[in-house]
């Protein structure tokens, strides 16, 4: 995939870039986890998301957050982050124009990172949010939640309990105007070790279910 240089908040930010041959395609931006615990858009859950979207031709962004690999700056403790990941979404936005929507994924950190961000973008309608650390992060700013989503965990995640991360969703199941979804990969813990699989498969079958299942587009061989 492409790799592109584009400028943050704190200076320049490296990511790979997927276009989409299609007019008007849908924007993907995927944040990876803390950058303090070795978070970065390599990352193979991050990797996987990017593909799961560019297969069903939306454009795609990952990046690295201000700090980490090529990426200018330092850690920011999620203030930084946020205006890193809304320098992003304007990068693809003024490369492609003509979208027609925007879908924001996060793992981790990221995920809270990318939720931050979809309350301050409507034009995102739609999130997958893999291992969000609801105890470890506040995530109330989700009063109420704008866009309908996906929320993945592990059973066995230690990290971010899945007990610790039910009673958000519970609470925003509630709401009138979304549909919250909520899956939980059996035998996986925060980081979805040899888990990979199943947690792609649950992205896969709730991004066919909202888009209609869209026809899969070959993506030429998967470099870095």
């Amino acid at each position: 995939m492409p790799e592109v240089i584009f400028t943050g908040p704190a200076g320049r930010l490296e990511g790979r870039f997927h276009q989409s041959a299609q007019r008007g395609a849908p924007i993907a931006i995927v944040l990876h986890p803390h950058p303090q615990f070795g978070g970065t858009m390599n990352n193979q859950i991050v990797y996987n998301l990017y593909y799961a979207f560019a297969e069903r031709g939306f454009s795609v962004l990952r990046f690295n957050f201000r700090g980490v690999g090529r990426s200018q700056g330092s850690f920011d403790h999620g203030a930084g982050e946020l205006s890193d990941a809304a320098a992003a979404l304007d990068w693809a936005q003024a490369v492609n124009p003509e979208a027609r929507a925007c879908w924001i994924a996060g793992v981790s950190f990221g995920s809270w990172i990318g939720m931050q961000l979809l309350m301050r973008r409507p034009e995102i309608e739609g999130f997958v949010s893999v291992a969000p650390p609801a105890n470890r992060f506040d995530f109330s700013f989700l009063a109420p939640c704008p866009s309908s989503g996906l929320f993945i965990h592990g059973d066995i995640d230690r990290v971010a309990p899945l007990k610790e991360v039910t009673g958000l969703i519970e609470k925003l199941k509630t709401q009138k105007g979304i549909v919250i979804e909520h899956a939980v990969v059996q035998g996986a813990n925060h980081f979805f070790e040899n888990r990979i699989e199943p947690l792609i498969a649950h992205v896969d079958a709730y991004l066919d279910k909202r888009l209609g299942n869209p026809p899969r587009i070959a993506i030429p061989a998967r470099g870095d």
